[in-house]
């Protein structure tokens, strides 16, 4: 089945070429048939490639055709699967499709060719992180990466008309162009150092070289400066939360399974390149760890609900690149896996809640939605029990692996990175309270029409639910059962060159039940405290002091727009008004004008009078007459 990997991301591309072109002929039935669809059938051909990588077996390279061959560089256009690779098929496919089914019925007020237009987004969207994923070389990530970029502006501009819209689309854009830059210079270097982008080369000659050199650390320092803007790291993540202008299932779709976590993926693939990059490695893991902890203290004050759950990302993204600075690597990719599930959860959930309040987002005017949403609030609260971090929920073991992973590496990062975990527990619950515990604070219009999603939103919600709660099982830590991580084991060929070069610290099981009791009894503490405190008296008000700080961001987009936007406008409009207008344009604009001047005075001697030109013949003659006598 490996050999027809191919036709994963070709069933999303006939949807995106299919509901694009005939979206003025298709019904909106038939549009939204096709779009998930499509991505079904990708995630079909995706499962049956998976069951083929969990015996013992090596990754196979299928080759489609020759791409690049130029000056001894030699780039195919192959896919890679592998055990990484077939594990993010399933993210994006899987959860893929449960958005699409979703978006179905969130977006069935659009109009048939808008509601064509939107699915074609979203397949193209699937598309091109499927080609991400399944790239054999940097190239053909990079097209992905690219890719992603582009329907990331598509999809979060959706509502072109309206202009603020408009604005995050373009800063979402502009923003992943600077990280984009690094990633390409990083490529421009791979192929300098190593003659080549396929992994398998590049890998192979770079496991020989020695810990620490200098091109090692540039190279993946660059990467990493695309890592930062795909997946919203400092300082390029202020992107990320401005995205919620777009559709909710949009929200879910970039912040959970797909655009967010190819970052993670790309220092994934390229493990043995940071493994050799001491350095480089740290500077993941302290930038990761300082955005969960930024992140999270800006959710603890913001009252929109997509808002809270977009900084929620940003955070947990953080703790992601922790686990690959720290080297835990496995830990990371788990989390990338709990996260999607819990993560789409709840802003499937967020989107159940704004449906039922006809566009409200605003949850200072929610409030006991519990009796209202029955679905919608047990799936909610099992997605905030999983992003806590409670066992045996999901989101307990990859979190509890990424902070083992760091307590290992420096004690300092697992206790900054506890309190960044108390205070997702903390914003998570005082979020769930004042949505759905207490009473209702909308209007009275609002309450009459407040009722529970149809099936094809509660579907995928129950679907998720049940993952967000089972899938940690999948990496029991040595703690409680020996040889029970199956995902390490199963990702172990991905990263085993890494683990025998990397120095491996373990922490004694007395120091780890220890830990274990110390942050669930925090995290605990945390929800109940934020359960009573907004059940029974929920923020109605602006913030003061100093929570109006962290409900404007840390001031950090005005500081971007002091020191960066209006220096580059003022910039801008100077080239504009004296080198474009009066310097390119005055030279182009009087070239023009001197030769327009220029005919019309010579036309005057055109005046058809005999005598003038008898005058004028004259006059030559005598010219003629001094040019052959003086010279």
């Amino acid at each position: 089945m490996s050999k027809m990997v191919y036709l994963v991301p070709l069933f999303p591309l006939i949807g995106f070429l299919i509901n694009g072109l005939g979206r003025k002929q298709l019904s909106k039935s038939l549009s939204g048939m096709i779009g998930s669809g499509m991505v079904l059938a990708s995630f079909i051909v995706s499962a049956l490639i998976f069951k083929e990588t969990v015996p013992e077996s090596g990754p196979v390279t299928v080759r489609l055709f020759e791409f690049i061959n130029v000056a001894g560089l030699n780039i195919p256009f192959e896919f890679l699967v592998d055990r990484l690779s077939a594990l993010f098929l399933m993210i994006i496919t899987g959860v893929g499709f449960l958005i699409h089914l979703y978006s179905t019925s969130y977006m069935h007020e659009e109009e048939p060719q808008h509601f064509a237009r939107y699915f074609s987004y979203l397949n193209l969207f699937v598309f091109s992180m499927l080609l991400l994923v399944l790239g054999a070389n940097y190239l053909i990530m990079f097209i992905g990466w690219e890719g992603v970029g582009l329907c990331s502006y598509l999809l979060i501009g959706y509502w072109f008309k309206n202009k603020e819209y408009g604005n995050a689309a373009r800063k979402a854009f502009v923003m992943n162009r600077i990280g984009d830059l690094g990633f390409l210079l990083g490529l421009f270097f791979i192929i300098q150092q190593f003659g080549s982008l396929t992994y398998s080369e590049v890998f192979g000659r770079a496991a020989i070289m020695n810990s620490g050199a200098t091109i090692l650390t540039i190279i993946t320092l660059l990467l990493f400066v695309g890592a930062t803007g795909k997946s919203a790291q400092i300082p390029l993540y202020t992107w990320l939360p401005d995205a919620m202008a777009g559709p909710t299932p949009v929200s879910a779709l970039i912040h959970a399974a797909t655009m967010v976590t190819a970052g993670i993926y790309m220092i994934a693939r390229s493990n043995i390149l940071y493994t050799l990059a001491p350095i480089s490695q740290t500077v993941v893991a302290v930038i990761g760890l300082a955005t969960a902890i930024l992140a999270a203290t800006i959710a603890i004050k913001q009252n929109d609900i997509k808002k809270v759950l977009a900084y929620s990302t940003v955070s947990q993204l953080g703790y992601m690149f922790l686990g690959l600075g720290v080297g835990a690597y496995t830990g990371a990719v788990f989390h990338v896996m709990t996260h999607a599930f819990f993560k789409a959860l709840l802003f499937l959930g967020a989107g159940s809640v704004i449906h039922a309040m006809h566009h409200e987002q605003d949850i200072r005017k929610m409030g006991g939605l519990a009796k209202k949403l029955p679905i919608t609030h047990i799936t909610f609260l099992i997605g905030c029990i999983a992003i806590a971090g409670i066992p045996p929920f999901s989101g307990f073991f990859s979190k509890d692996e990424i902070l083992i992973g760091a307590y290992a590496h420096n004690p300092v990062l697992y206790w900054i990175g506890l309190g960044g975990a108390l205070m997702t527990a903390f914003y998570m619950f005082r979020l769930y309270a004042m949505t759905f515990r207490g009473s209702f604070r909308g209007t009275h219009e609002q309450e009459h029409h407040l009722h529970e999603s149809p099936w094809q939103m509660t579907l995928p919600l129950i679907v998720l639910a049940f993952l967000a709660a089972v899938a940690g099982f999948m990496g029991i830590p040595e703690l409680f059962a020996p040889d029970a991580h199956k995902l390490e084991h199963y990702l172990e060929p991905v990263f085993a060159a890494s683990y025998k070069i990397q120095e491996t610290h373990h922490v004694e099981h007395s120091t780890e039940w220890i830990l274990l009791a110390v942050s669930i009894t925090l995290i605990l503490i945390a929800i109940i405290y934020a359960w009573n405190r907004y059940s029974k008296k929920p923020e109605t008000g602006d913030a003061t002091g100093f929570g109006k700080i962290l409900a404007n961001k840390w001031y950090v987009d005005e500081f971007y727009e002091a020191i960066i936007s209006k220096p580059l406008n003022a910039i801008a409009a100077f080239g504009n008004k004296f080198i474009e207008k009066s310097g390119i344009d005055g030279i182009v604009n009087g070239t023009g004008k001197s030769i327009q001047w220029g005919s019309r005075q010579l036309r005057l001697l055109q005046s058809g009078q005999v005598g003038a030109y008898v005058l004028w013949m004259v006059l030559g003659i005598l010219l003629f007459f001094v040019l052959i006598i003086f010279i």
